[in-house]
């Protein structure tokens, strides 16, 4: 499910073996907040899984960097796109452990899982009961899927109801032993297995 990346523009560029992204927490998060959102990174580079990405504070003199912000909603921009890149989590509702993943693997060049090449594989998609305006979330993107499987349980997969505008679902698995989707708490061992295969960790 990653972006198509000619020439790696779109990637994080590495120093050595590992790729060292700096960024920045605004104060309008409190502490708490800000605490889940820095051990929400570290767990890319510490634990019993790891990737060769480092989250580090900003310096003075970083010209390319994470800036969390909260805004409206949670959204991130698709892989490194130069200077002050924005990260929204909105305090309300956003500063979680999945969703600051998430939206860090958006800025790492991640799309969501059910819009990866072969996803008609394995979900069908009721655009019927999707909120107009929301459609293009599940619009299949051409992507480098990076050799892994299909991942129903991806911290990059929505649920099963997502953007429903009638309390139905708005997508279904093909398999029909799985009904529990899209609800992960974090980054699943593909999730780990995709950064460290698009960075050729």
């Amino acid at each position: 499910n990653a972006l198509l990346c000619p020439r790696g523009g779109c990637k994080w560029p590495k120093t050595g073996d590992e790729a060292i992204i700096p960024y920045e927490i605004s104060r309008a998060f409190t502490k708490r907040q800000r605490t889940t959102i820095e051990k929400a990174l570290r767990d890319f580079s510490f634990g019993e899984r790891t990737t060769c990405i480092r989250f580090v504070r900003k310096t003075e003199t970083d010209r390319n960097y994470l800036s969390f912000i909260s805004d409206s909603g949670c959204w991130s921009y698709l892989g490194q796109t130069g200077g002050r890149q924005l990260i929204s989590l909105q305090r309300d509702r956003c500063v979680h452990k999945n969703i600051v993943q998430h939206q860090a693997l958006h800025a790492l060049g991640f799309h969501h899982e059910q819009v990866r090449s072969d996803r008609d594989d394995y979900v069908i998609i009721n655009y019927e009961n999707i909120i107009q305006g929301a459609e293009q979330h599940f619009q299949i993107a051409p992507t480098n899927n990076l050799g892994t499987p299909y991942d129903y349980h991806s911290v990059m997969h929505f649920d099963a109801y997502a953007y429903s505008k009638n309390g139905k679902q708005t997508i279904i698995a093909k398999n029909r032993f799985i009904t529990n989707f899209g609800r992960a708490k974090e980054m699943s061992d593909n999730d780990y297995a995709r950064v460290n295969r698009l960075y050729e960790c």
